[in-house]
């Protein structure tokens, strides 16, 4: 299965869950928020989530400044 992360393609042997992509990129998921071919994804449901072949995901890290 492959699935586009912030455009570049990532191939999965088995079907994951958005909380197992943030496992295997060890990307914590209270810096982050995530869109799912463009529908933002709650928190809540990042295990509950499972993307299909094909789909985008974007990580929208929070970055500060001032």
């Amino acid at each position: 299965m492959t699935i586009v992360i912030n455009g570049e393609s990532m191939d999965f042997k088995d079907k994951v869950s958005i909380q197992d992509i943030l496992d295997i990129l060890k990307i914590e998921s209270k810096v982050v928020a995530i869109a799912l071919n463009s529908n933002l994804v709650q928190k809540a449901q990042y295990s509950n989530t499972f993307p299909n072949d094909g789909d985008k995901i974007e990580f929208l890290q929070f970055i500060g400044g001032g």
